[in-house]
């Protein structure tokens, strides 16, 4: 009980990076062009998802500071276009990726529902794949939080096996970081540790990669267009991007043993000259006919500090974030 109180201390300490007792505010505002975004703030950080397209939310940071996700200029308030936009931010998609289903238009009016400090966006139907999406968005009051619910509804009167996509397009000149998995000598266990998955157009000589035996980093690269991917299941459940001294951590569970797309992948990131992604999947799911559903949760978590490029930098500056959100997690604190 007594280490319980001591971590829960210490937790409401480390994680609270604001007054406590400051409500979530919400309210309706035009931003980049579309008249009817909503805001989330917590007076520390803020988001902007659209109504007016979507489920997306195009913008996240802290209050007043940079746009850690990716506006793409020429698309901020299009809507009805007859092919798809990329807009930027995060979005929901469903897997595998097919051309006629990955890239079904969202580019029409949305309903959304705020209620008990949870923003619910929901799109009508998609008339290619009779898939329904929906984002639930929970902002926390007294920390740099955000829970995103992803659900996808199967309207169909067949049953649809896919798998769950949150991607989210993080703005240029960034940097993003997985972890490896632990290290164990070669004389005490002999089995692999996690499938690495490729694309035809992955060149792993790049120099946009650093490959060490801790951690994997992509950086983004203005200059840079060839394309960049790759895959893995990861049993951390964290991925990390850092720009300009903020640190975006994105938590999510790893359902070891259970079928995954892309050869086995819960993770995937692609950059090119333009952005950056980083990429959770669900395990695949036959929904039901007339109504099944699965659900996938991320947990968003924003903090300051300088990362550095090497090994024994990210663990000094990088680690000690990512415990702060185990701690957080494991404690259930909102």
């Amino acid at each position: 009980m007594r280490k319980t109180a001591v971590l829960l201390m210490l937790c409401l300490t480390t994680m609270a990076a604001l007054p406590h007792g400051e409500e979530i505010r919400m309210e309706k505002v035009a931003y980049g062009g579309w008249p009817n975004c909503i805001k989330l703030s917590n007076g520390e950080i803020e988001l902007i998802a659209t109504t007016d397209v979507g489920p997306r939310i195009i913008r996240f940071g802290f209050a007043g500071g940079q746009n850690l996700f990716k506006e793409f200029s020429e698309q901020m308030g299009k809507t009805g276009d007859a092919s798809w936009n990329i807009y930027g931010g995060h979005r929901l998609w469903h897997a595998p990726e097919r051309r006629t289903r990955t890239y079904a238009l969202d580019n029409e009016k949305i309903d959304y529902r705020w209620e008990n400090d949870t923003l619910t966006l929901t799109q009508p139907t998609e008339k290619t794949t009779g898939i329904q999406k929906t984002i639930e968005i929970t902002m926390d009051a007294d920390s740099n939080r955000v829970t995103v619910l992803h659900r996808l509804v199967n309207e169909n009167l067949w049953d649809v096996t896919l798998a769950p996509w949150a991607l989210t397009v993080m703005a240029r000149h960034g940097r993003v970081i997985f972890p490896q998995e632990p290290f164990r000598a070669h004389t005490d266990y002999l089995l692999p540790a996690r499938p690495l998955v490729l694309w035809h157009y992955t060149n792993m000589g790049d120099p946009r990669w650093t490959w060490s035996e801790k951690y994997i980093q992509l950086r983004q690269d203005p200059n840079a267009n060839d394309p960049e991917k790759l895959g893995m299941f990861n049993a951390q459940g964290w991925a990390a991007y850092t720009k300009q001294g903020d640190v975006f951590i994105k938590r999510y569970a790893a359902h070891a043993g259970a079928a995954h797309v892309d050869m086995g992948c819960n993770t995937e990131t692609f950059t090119n000259g333009d952005f950056i992604e980083v990429e959770t999947v669900g395990p695949l799911t036959e929904l039901a006919a007339e109504g099944g559903s699965v659900e996938h949760t991320e947990d968003w978590f924003l903090f300051k500090g300088d990362v550095g490029t090497d090994d024994a930098a990210i663990d000094a500056t990088l680690l000690p974030l990512v415990k702060q959100t185990d701690r957080a997690l494991a404690l259930g604190i909102r």
